[in-house]
């Protein structure tokens, strides 16, 4: 806590000043911090504290090439508060003290995770575990508060399971999902003035788990709830392809309001390394920067350290490394050269779009659904071909009905007895776009689209005052599939939702209106999903929703 902002607000309008001065002379083999600051963007990276202190090489990069910086682990919880109440901020104040010393940012990582934690919190029940939140935030957030170094903090930290259902970590499983809100107040109560950030892996591109991160932040910011900024760790790897809507992903939770950033990046390789590898992992590189140049909220990216000899790769995946853009003996790779033309706007950046896709063919069409196939698309630009979308021709007002990584899509939910005039447009990994296809027409059939849709919820957590339900699973048991659900259900007197996951919900007095989210409404015969919610009560009140139905 502290008394006055001021201070820190005079502080870090002159930090500022330092960090975006090179902008003005930025030529093309400046530091990637030069043309970052230029674009008006961070460029970070996640330092540890060893090297910083012994090795040269490591230090002069790292103050050189960089505008902001994530401690790897001298912030976390095990880090900091070691035993309960003893705090030790060696490492965490070395990190600061570097960032300071070389006008850079500093972004918190992290205070609330299901790892790095020491056993005492662990076993704490519901009233101390919340106590213990507060007091931890309290003092590390409140030690940095008038810093004007320290500006943003990873607040929670992976709360998802891989499926987009909250993750059942000993934080859910004794507090429900309202840790979440209570560590963000926490964090805002100790200082007013940080950027607050919820991050997460494997949420770069649209999937289940990234739309659950959606839902929440949505739902978060809804309640009031200090969220400001999404964070997209970025672990990605070569041999499992590229999220090619990642500049679409990051977009749309800017329209929510929040900051947006590539908090963890790393891309790894199976190993041995090569010359072919590298330019892969280059072109990875080069278009998670151009996505984040392209979405005006995308405050920066930050490499999940620079150099191979010091990555947590290798140890975690077992024949992979190479993931970073320095080799191991601080020598720039290609992906250091394409970072760095990315943030430069260099002579490299590709401008070229794709060739225009084949004429699309329908198949298997039926009442709400049909395969397009076409002729696959070059590019010619350097960037590589990223996907395709699929539009309904509709004069002035075309609608995507769908985006594909492949030379083919089967889209759902489209209406019976409806003509479709279709045509593709390729992307590529700069964010060119080609030329329409030529136009095809399908019709849908006729027929049902419907079935006999049930709710069957799961109380999973009570604690005295709150609750959580999860699954409710929604199973179409039908004979033909749906392409939508809406679940509704009454909550008792006195009872209060708090939070949802997996459904867009809606409540009017104690009635609750659960619909699909747009990932999982379209059910075949048989087929089930599942939502959840967390709900607060009055002390000793035991009573659950009744009246569940479905549509």
């Amino acid at each position: 806590m502290h008394s006055s902002s001021l201070p820190r607000v005079l502080a870090l309008v002159g930090m500022l000043a330092a960090f975006l001065l090179p902008a003005t002379a930025a030529e093309a083999s400046a530091p990637l911090r030069t043309h970052a600051a230029a674009r008006g963007k961070f460029i970070g990276a996640a330092l540890a504290t060893s090297p910083l202190s012994g090795e040269s090489s490591y230090r002069n990069i790292a103050a050189t090439e960089f505008n902001q910086v994530t401690a790897e682990n001298a912030m976390k919880w095990d880090s900091t508060e070691p035993s309960q109440g003893q705090f030790n901020f060696s490492g965490a104040d070395a990190i600061v003290n570097f960032a300071t010393q070389n006008s850079q940012q500093v972004h918190g990582h992290t205070l609330v995770w299901h790892q790095q934690t020491p056993g005492w919190v662990q076993g704490l029940g519901a009233s101390a575990m919340r106590t213990a939140i507060q007091n931890h935030i309290s003092g590390v957030v409140g030690r940095y508060a008038d810093n004007p170094a320290v500006v943003s903090w990873d607040v929670v930290n992976e709360v998802f399971d891989d499926n987009g259902n909250m993750r059942t970590s000993f934080w859910y499983n004794t507090l429900g999902q309202s840790y979440i809100a209570d560590a963000f107040r926490a964090a805002r109560a100790a200082d007013s003035n940080a950027r607050l950030c919820i991050n997460d892996y494997n949420v770069e591109g649209i999937n289940a788990k990234s739309t659950a991160m959606y839902n929440l932040v949505s739902s978060l910011r809804q309640q009031g709830v200090p969220v400001d900024c999404v964070g997209f760790q970025g672990h990605l790897a070569i041999q499992y392809g590229f999220p090619n809507d990642l500049q679409q992903n990051l977009q749309r939770f800017a329209d929510l309001g929040v900051q947006v950033r590539i908090t963890e990046l790393d891309i790894r390789m199976q190993m041995p390394r090569n010359s072919s590898k590298d330019s892969t992992q280059a072109t990875y590189y080069r278009n998670v920067v151009n996505a984040c140049n392209a979405v005006t909220a995308c405050a920066g990216v930050t490499i999940w350290g620079f150099t191979d000899k010091y990555s947590w790769v290798p140890d975690t995946f077992s024949g992979e490394g190479a993931a970073l853009i320095y080799d191991e003996s601080y020598q720039q790779k290609p992906a250091y050269t394409a970072v760095h033309d990315a943030l430069a706007g260099g002579t490299s950046t590709d401008t070229t779009p794709p060739s225009a896709p084949g004429t699309p063919a329908s198949s298997n069409v039926t009442s709400n659904s049909a395969t397009l196939t076409w002729a696959a698309s070059t590019d010619s630009g350097g960037s590589g071909l990223a996907g395709y979308d699929v539009y309904r021709e509709q004069g002035t007002n075309d609608t995507l009905l769908g985006r594909s990584t492949t030379a083919s899509i089967n889209l759902t939910g489209l209406t019976p007895s409806t003509k479709y005039q279709v045509y593709v447009r390729a992307r590529d990994g700069a964010g060119n776009v080609s030329g329409n296809s030529a136009a095809a027409t399908f019709t849908t059939t006729t027929g049902p689209v419907g079935g006999a849709c049930t709710a069957t919820p799961t109380v999973q957590t009570q604690w005295n005052t709150g609750y959580v339900v999860q699954p409710v699973t929604v199973t179409n048991g039908g004979s033909s599939a749906i392409t939508g659900w809406t679940v509704t259900f009454t909550l008792p007197s006195g009872h209060t939702l708090t939070g949802s996951w997996n459904a867009a919900v809606t409540v009017s007095g104690q009635n609750v209106t659960a619909r699909n989210a747009n990932y999982n409404g379209n059910l075949g015969a048989g087929a089930s999903t599942s939502f959840g919610f967390q709900v607060s009560r009055p002390s000793g009140d035991t009573q659950t929703p009744s009246s569940y139905t479905c549509a």
